[in-house]
């Protein structure tokens, strides 16, 4: 699509101007898609509407403030045997069963749907339009089982094994972090060779059990006992504070895992600390699997996690990390530990939106979405 170039002038930030030229490059034939769609489904506007591209009844993104909550108002897809059709699956896997704290990630995939309503399809700075880019569904949530954490395992390693196996790329929302053994465990018996993990967290994760169970301390452990995901692929970024149990610790040392702590990432500058992630876990490795904790940013963004930490990562930082970890492929992502109802303002849920838009967005934008290449 072309563009009048002189509409471009100096006076914009090198980014800005960027952004304003890319915008200008992008197709509207996916959104002009929804608003015929909305006119069909939902009856036209009522005779004193003057935009006639609204209808009657909601359907698609506008306005942001209504309409059913899927994940960024994808459709809906009941039955889960068309995931392959999508080039993006997201699915929530709604547990607090591995807490040994604040409980109410269960209610983690709720709230990150609701307010990802608050945005659109398109990223000024990324220069992507999702919408025209890739197709995505909301298959809903995971059956978990609130009393039996491994019954939950088995079920979770069921769910991403489907979805992965069917070719769409999983967007799990957690739910806490013991889920990270059982959707890698989905992943990696897909897979012939090696799975590394990039992990973004303030706690190692990586003790054998916490209070005589797998607990959301433990994920780490028993995924690098998984025979193709090795602890020396294992990268756990912004590990740090007064929450880091010794045991865990101890495993790490032993196992060879690699740690950087939030001093070393900004002390090495982002982009370094993102080159050495993505060294490590591809080091051999067939795939990655992106793991984000919300807790790794700094207690005053993330009121609503089970174990807030002061000292962690700055909302830019982590989102320049994510955008850099993202111009490789991955095997999918997974958000975990946001717990609406210690939230406030649904700022945390908003920072998980935001970590998996710009994770897709730069997937999109180094050619790994759609895989095949193209608008399915």
């Amino acid at each position: 699509m072309s563009f009048d170039e002189s509409t471009l002038h100096d006076r914009s930030g090198p980014e800005a101007r960027a952004a304003l030229a890319a915008e200008a490059r992008l197709p509207t034939t996916r959104w002009d898609e929804e608003v015929n769609r909305g006119l069909e489904l939902g009856l036209p506007g009522a005779d004193s509407i003057v935009d006639r591209r609204i209808p009657t009844f909601s359907r698609g993104e506008l306005p942001h403030f209504a309409g059913i909550n899927t994940f960024l108002k994808a459709p809906y897809v009941e039955d889960v045997g068309l995931a392959g059709e999508y080039d993006v699956a997201v699915f929530g896997a709604p547990f607090d069963g591995g807490t040994t704290y604040r409980p109410g990630t269960r209610f983690g995939p709720q709230g990150i749907r609701r307010i990802s309503a608050l945005y659109g399809p398109y990223s000024f700075e990324l220069g992507v339009d999702l919408r025209e880019s890739i197709t995505m569904c909301d298959l809903g949530d995971i059956f978990t089982i609130p009393a039996n954490i491994e019954k939950t395992f088995d079920q979770i390693t069921k769910g991403v094994s489907h979805v992965f196996a069917s070719g769409a790329f999983p967007v799990v929302l957690g739910g806490d972090h013991s889920i990270g053994f059982p959707t890698t465990r989905g992943v990696a018996e897909h897979l012939d060779g090696k799975l590394g993990i990039i992990h973004f967290d303030r706690h190692v994760d990586t003790q054998e059990t916490d209070l005589d169970e797998r607990m959301h301390t433990t994920p780490w452990f028993h995924a690098t006992n998984l025979a193709n995901v090795p602890a020396e692929n294992l990268v756990q970024v912004g590990i740090g504070g007064w929450q880091a149990p010794r045991p865990g610790v101890a495993t790490g040392r032993e196992r060879r895992t690699t740690i950087m702590t939030v001093t070393d990432c900004v002390n090495m500058g982002i982009e370094a600390a993102a080159e050495r992630a993505l060294e490590v876990a591809w080091h051999g490795a067939e795939a990655v699997w992106l793991s984000f904790d919300v807790d790794c940013l700094d207690a005053a963004f993330v009121p609503g996690t089970g174990w807030p930490e002061p000292g962690g990562f700055l909302p830019r930082e982590v989102l320049k990390f994510i955008q850099l970890i993202a111009e490789r492929p991955l095997a999918g992502i997974e958000v975990v530990e946001c717990s609406p109802p210690y939230d406030n303002a649904d700022i945390t849920s908003l920072i998980a939106t935001r970590v998996i838009c710009d994770t897709l967005g730069c997937l999109v934008r180094a050619g790994h979405l759609p895989k095949n290449g193209a608008l399915s």
